[in-house]
């Protein structure tokens, strides 16, 4: 779906930097496309510490970094974390309306 593929990709960049950043390990990255006419692009990234990633204030202006969950959070149509063996997913899903 080439109408998705630039808001998933800074999507899907800013979650697995996430991941390395802030769980010193690694991170697995699946996507998948729903089929039908309803078509969502879902996009997970599983880590293994278990860390939640940073969260719940506002980078400062002048900040260079801090800003990731944000942008998923205003472009994805909807979004979470859920805990997931010894570590965590993050997700995101953009349905392909939205994104034509």
């Amino acid at each position: 779906m080439p109408a998705l593929a630039d808001t998933a990709e800074l999507l899907a960049t800013e979650i697995v930097t996430n991941a390395l950043q802030h769980t010193g390990g690694g991170a697995v990255l699946t996507a998948t496309l729903s089929p039908g006419p309803a078509r969502t692009l879902r996009v997970e990234v599983h880590d293994s510490l278990g860390r939640r990633p940073p969260g719940g204030g506002r980078p400062a202006d002048d900040a260079t970094s801090g800003r990731g969950l944000l942008l998923v959070e205003a472009l994805a149509d909807t979004w979470g974390v859920q805990a997931r063996g010894a570590g965590k997913v993050v997700w995101f899903e953009i349905e392909a309306a939205a994104a034509a």
